[in-house]
């Protein structure tokens, strides 16, 4: 089935979903790279917002991750949103790397084309596809001022190289299913 029977295109301000449930409960499926060469990661964090008047996703990465990797050499990537039924291959592709596995073969999705060239999955419910705007790395801990803010981000940055980087993009489609 082709992409455009399955999925109709809506602008971010139709997005019914609440943003704090898409961020935080939800868990999206991040996907960068080519037809032949891509990689998905799940996403435990981030938001939805206005930025540059633009609106925008922000994600925070693991610095070496290996859809961050494609996210830079592409500089665009979707999040996939998926009904609960999906929620096991969710959590698979937040398994493993695709660096070190063939893990976009053994995830039980279907991977799909969208118009753009993009790469997404024809069980998604919601697919928001964007192009990066900026990636940033925070200045540890002196860019932090909640105790609370300095204990979650402390674990990563103990390791030399495994710091968080946050991803911002601009939303420049929306794709919900029939």
């Amino acid at each position: 089935m082709r992409f455009n029977q399955l999925f109709k295109q809506i602008s971010p301000e139709e997005i019914c979903d609440n943003v704090f449930t898409l961020a935080g409960k939800v868990f999206p499926v991040v996907t960068a790279g080519r037809e032949d060469n891509y990689n998905s990661m799940t996403a435990s964090g981030g938001g939805m917002g206005l930025l540059f008047r633009k609106p925008i996703t922000m994600l925070l990465f693991p610095a070496k991750r290996y859809t961050l990797e494609l996210i830079e050499k592409e500089q665009k990537y979707t999040l996939s949103y998926f009904p609960d039924e999906y929620k096991k291959q969710v959590m698979f592709l937040g398994s493993k790397s695709g660096r070190d596995s063939e893990k976009m073969k053994e995830v039980e999705l279907t991977s799909i084309i969208l118009p753009s060239g993009n790469v997404s999955f024809k069980e998604a419910r919601l697919i928001i596809e964007c192009k990066l705007i900026q990636i940033t790395t925070p200045n540890f801990p002196d860019d932090f001022y909640s105790q609370e803010a300095i204990d979650y981000m402390s674990e990563p940055y103990k390791d030399p190289g495994e710091h968080r980087k946050y991803v911002f993009g601009e939303i420049t489609h929306v794709w919900v299913k029939k």
